[in-house]
């Protein structure tokens, strides 16, 4: 009780980052609205009621901002002191998911464990979990990243043992997505840029030659260099999409009078309801929600960066860490809906329906308002540490003494609130 009276004190005495709170509320919102308008239909009569995914949608952006509010209260040494245990369990729960008879499987991919009327995907939660353990490695072994190739390959074998359980279900989407946000991670902690090109050119032919022996992702592939030539087949579903945004235009066919949704536009609710959005509020709205991700993206990095000039490097990997992961699920969902990517089944941050997804992310977002907060705190310790040190100092001058102070403007050490 003690300790949770602690945070209360600490949040209450520091105002959250409004830079990363609105946009994600603002999401939140969005992503209601345009699932209630996309899913209406096809729920009304798969369901026999209209609003069967907005009310599991309310649900799931309930049980978001709950875990919003539960990472804001914990401290971010936690994170770092349970890092391996944490990844461990995420190591676990992908090898739970592939357990014939405990897996759920949809559309040919075993993702999900069913819990009652719920499905639950490890996969979201696993994210995190590398994340915070690759923030803690980074802090550990910092100068022999930045140093030696061997500080790089070390992490690797976590990663490719993650990559493989993800492959099995299989999930390419989160494989990359992962991927990309730990290598973000190791070049923004000081890697050299020889090493991290060593590391492009082993990747690359790697993630070819996995597409390339997968015979439905090289037809995903091959879709997606030319979807019109199989309209109506294997194309279907990105034509459709392309379709809705040519109907949109620059400021919509307007909220519910999407043509799209009515049965043409497969996972309309989910994976394309970017698609749909389009439809219904034009380009404009389209761009309105992809700098909404600017301004989520960019204050979180800022919120990073202060932090490492605060000394609080595990802070500052874990905040970059968990921005790439919004960032990179934001940018491949809105390249596939464009048609600039293949298909790949990712959701659309905050927007799209499922509980799983909205959990985590917003659960990043607790996370990040921690970091944002704790860096607040310390910043105000070190201004009334300066000004106590100009006050003894004037002090000292008045009396014509010698000063004894410390000087406010050194490395200061990280003290967890």
């Amino acid at each position: 009780m003690n300790w949770l009276q602690q945070q209360w004190q600490l949040l209450q005495g520091q105002s959250l980052d409004k830079s990363l709170l609105i946009p994600a509320i603002a999401l939140m919102v969005i992503g209601f609205i345009m699932i209630s308008s996309a899913s209406i239909d096809v729920a009304a009569i798969k369901y026999a009621d209209p609003f069967y995914q907005s009310k599991r949608q309310g649900v799931f952006i309930f049980l978001g901002l709950i875990a919003l509010c539960s990472c804001l209260f914990i401290p971010i040494q936690f994170w770092q002191k349970h890092g391996a245990l944490l990844m461990g369990l995420g190591a676990f729960s992908l090898i739970i998911v592939l357990v014939p008879g405990l897996g759920r499987e949809v559309n040919g991919s075993v993702r999900w464990i069913p819990l009652g009327s719920f499905s639950l995907q490890p996969s979201e939660f696993a994210k995190i979990a590398v994340v915070t353990f690759m923030a803690g490695y980074l802090v550990r072994r910092q100068a022999e990243v930045r140093t030696n190739f061997v500080g790089f390959l070390k992490p690797m074998l976590v990663m490719m043992v993650f990559s493989g359980l993800l492959l099995l279900e299989p999930d390419f989407g989160a494989t990359v997505v992962l991927m990309g946000a730990v290598v973000g991670m190791f070049f923004l902690s000081g890697m050299r840029k020889l090493h991290l090109l060593a590391v492009a050119l082993v990747l690359l032919p790697v993630i070819a030659a996995i597409a390339m022996f997968s015979p439905y992702r090289m037809k995903r592939l091959l879709t997606y260099l030319e979807p019109w030539q199989d309209p109506f087949g294997a194309g279907y579903q990105l034509t459709q999409a392309q379709i809705a945004f040519g109907r949109g235009g620059w400021f919509g066919e307007g909220l519910g009078n999407s043509m799209q949704k009515l049965f043409y536009l497969p996972e309309a609710h989910t994976d394309f309801v970017y698609s749909v959005l389009a439809e219904e509020w034009g380009a404009m709205g389209a761009i309105a929600v992809v700098a909404l991700y600017a301004v989520l993206i960019v204050r979180g990095l800022k919120v990073g960066q202060l932090a490492e000039r605060l000394q609080r490097p595990y802070a500052a990997y874990l905040c970059y860490g968990l921005v790439f992961l919004i960032a990179a699920q934001a940018m491949i969902n809105i390249g596939v809906n464009l048609g600039l990517l293949p298909t790949k089944g990712l959701t659309l941050p905050f927007v799209s329906y499922g509980g799983s997804s909205m959990i985590a992310c917003a659960g990043i977002v607790g996370i990040l308002l921690r970091i944002s907060v704790e860096n607040s705190y310390l910043l105000t310790l070190v201004q009334r540490r300066q000004i106590d040190n100009q006050r003894m100092q004037a002090e000292a001058i008045a009396a014509d003494e010698p000063a004894d102070f410390v000087n406010g403007e050194g490395p200061y050490v990280e003290h967890q609130p």
